[in-house]
């Protein structure tokens, strides 16, 4: 069953560690041999870094496909990103999965996200960067955030079964939207999963996208435009619009940082103070 495509679906355990030397610990001997990163934009000595993590499924063994559906759904992503990165010295790529799925404890999809992490500091150096992951790739994204290169995190619909660990997540500005008409991850995990890591140390904010699903089919423009700019602020290209701003400064134990309906994005962004 496919956490990426299908329509309903269960979460599967499984959880990675995180940090450079743990990181290498945790995929071994698993990824020997896969270059787990691949880049999409490389400018001449980049100042910082955005890796995409596309969705998958619970259970598959295989190999991805030749034609990548899950992957081609964040090509809408990946292009203003590449626009914006040209013009601020920023490289932008994609992690590649060993395997379809995430296949319980195995984790596979986090393991190939610290090992890209790993491929990206040891050719670009300590360069901030940030993750975002969609659905699957949510959940490798904020299970991999703790590794020493990331700084911020957008998770997109992200899967994030109550026995996932958020510690890993201490320090990091952490980004969080989710359709409120989700029927394959519930939106009410992203919100319990936002909490815990407020309350670990992580700086989160939450917003629901109304009337948006899993696919994020409606209102796709605005998924779009608002994960460029808010990964854009994440690098400090732009200022966090002033309601993640204020989200991301109230205490820990506030929920109200959790439930920022997204606005309507303009095709235009607004003018930088």
């Amino acid at each position: 069953m496919s956490i990426g495509e299908a329509e309903s679906g269960t979460a599967a355990s499984g959880t990675a560690q995180s940090g450079t030397a743990q990181s290498r610990a945790a995929t071994g001997d698993a990824v020997a041999g896969h270059t787990a990163l691949s880049w999409r934009a490389l400018p001449e000595r980049p100042r910082a870094a955005v890796l995409v993590l596309h969705g998958g499924e619970e259970h598959n063994l295989a190999r991805p496909g030749a034609v990548n559906l899950p992957l081609l759904r964040m090509h809408g992503f990946l292009r203003p990103l590449a626009r914006q990165a040209a013009q601020a010295r920023i490289a932008v790529g994609t992690v590649r999965y060993r395997h379809r799925g995430w296949n319980g404890s195995r984790a596979d999809a986090a393991r190939d996200a610290l090992a890209a992490l790993d491929e990206l500091a040891e050719q670009l150096g300590p360069v901030p960067t940030v993750l975002i992951g969609h659905s699957m790739g949510g959940r490798a994204a904020l299970q991999a955030g703790g590794h020493p290169a990331v700084t911020g995190l957008v998770a997109l619909a992200p899967w994030c079964p109550p026995q996932d660990p958020c510690e890993q997540l201490a320090g990091r500005r952490v980004l969080m939207l989710h359709g409120d008409r989700d029927k394959v991850t519930p939106p009410a995990d992203t919100l319990a999963f936002a909490a815990r890591s407020r309350a670990a140390g992580a700086r989160v904010c939450g917003y629901t996208v109304g009337g948006s699903g899993h696919a994020m089919l409606q209102r796709l423009p605005d998924w779009h435009r608002a994960t460029v700019r808010l990964t854009g602020a994440l690098l400090g290209l732009r200022p966090l619009p002033a309601e993640t701003a204020s989200a991301l400064a109230l205490p820990p134990a506030s929920g109200e940082a959790l439930t920022l309906p997204l606005p309507r994005q303009p095709r235009r962004a607004p003018a930088n103070p």
